[in-house]
């Protein structure tokens, strides 16, 4: 029978390695904060609503003095209607 199969000790990369002690804002090596799904819904939360404000205040913003030949997606929610200052 095959001993290179069968045989667990001899897979892998297990035993102790050394890493050096270093500090980074990230955590460094095998980090696993606690609180990762709330600090991830945190950030999703401030990232979608910097962007409805982003998008808001270029709907405002929009002006079009000249009709575009063909629609434009934007026109549907801009404040000025295309061909008007």
């Amino acid at each position: 029978l095959n001993t290179l199969t069968t045989n667990n000790d001899n897979m892998g990369g297990g035993g102790w390695y050394y890493v050096p002690k270093v500090w980074s804002p990230a955590g460094g090596w095998w980090n696993n904060p606690r609180n990762w799904k709330a600090n991830t819904a945190v950030c999703g939360v401030v990232i979608f609503a910097l962007s409805a404000v982003v998008f808001k205040v270029s709907a405002e913003k929009e002006r079009r003095p000249i009709k575009p030949r063909f629609p434009v997606p934007s026109e549907r929610w801009a404040k000025h209607p295309a061909g008007t200052q």
